[in-house]
């Protein structure tokens, strides 16, 4: 049996690191899987891609539904180590622990050739908000989101975690500021503002577009404002001035889905 009892154990180490810094996760180009179902989602996504393969797990107490996940992990030949349970709580920040977590390789997927619809974050700090545009953006059908400096890690145990399974089929490129013109090329740049110059129903959003959305405090920066762009934005009724970032992300994909069309062909009207 395997089983870690020190916390001084070079695994043990290793999940810290990546629970913790932003350079330890693109050193080792890993993330840290928080519960049963999105270590079900790296397992699905390994046997689309035979090159990806988890490298441990570790649990303690299992729920379950956890112990479910556990066996297809030992099915699927992946190193699953036994670890006491102050161990695991060291190796997890969930609210709400199952006794299982998984460190697995951050997904490479392609980047669309000539993308139609894309998103951008620009500034948005808080992991959890990242992780929840994430998980609509895949929803919604976007083909890829760009992430530059200033917004928060999209594998941030916490953005997993938001993100339900978007990271795993949905396209994330870190950029950088030089990068962005060419990145963009082809599509309209439209900026989700306050004082938008037209509302988001008002749009045609059938043409290949980049949608951006910034930090709910400041909204995009000088950055992308230095490109040709066009605003949008979001009626509010009297007194409010912003809604949360990932609130507004999906009213504004789901537009752009609905004029395409996306959901009557994908058939995910009502789901």
């Amino acid at each position: 049996m395997l089983r870690i009892t020190s916390p001084a154990n070079e695994k043990v180490k290793r999940v810290r690191a990546l629970l913790e810094q932003r350079k330890a996760r693109q050193a080792y180009r890993q993330m840290v899987l928080e519960s049963p179902r999105l270590i079900d989602e790296a397992l699905r996504f390994a046997l689309r891609h035979p090159d990806y393969r988890l490298a441990f797990a570790f649990y303690a107490e299992p729920t379950p539904r956890a112990q479910e996940t556990l066996a297809r992990l030992q099915a699927a030949g992946v190193p699953c180590y036994e670890v006491t349970p102050a161990i695991l709580r060291m190796c997890t920040d969930a609210e709400t622990p199952q006794g299982l977590i998984a460190v697995a390789p951050i997904p490479e997927l392609p980047w669309p050739a000539a993308p139609t619809f894309l998103l951008l974050l620009d500034r948005v700090q808080e992991p959890g908000n990242v992780g929840a545009v994430l998980r609509s953006a895949a929803a919604a059908g976007a083909e890829g989101v760009l992430i530059p400096p200033g917004t928060a890690d999209p594998w941030h145990p916490k953005a997993v975690r938001a993100g339900a399974g978007a990271h795993f089929v949905l396209p994330v490129r870190r950029i950088s500021w030089p990068e962005l013109p060419q990145q963009v090329e082809g599509t309209a740049l439209w900026l989700a503002t306050p004082e938008g110059e037209r509302t988001y129903w008002e749009v045609d959003w059938r043409e290949p577009v980049t949608l951006v959305l910034g930090g709910e405090a400041a909204g995009p920066g000088p950055q992308v404002r230095s490109l040709p762009h066009r605003t949008v934005r979001i009626p509010m009724a009297r007194g409010m001035e912003s809604l949360n970032v990932a609130v507004a992300a999906a009213l504004l994909l789901y537009e752009v889905a609905r004029q395409r069309g996306w959901g009557r062909v994908a058939g995910s009207e009502g789901g």
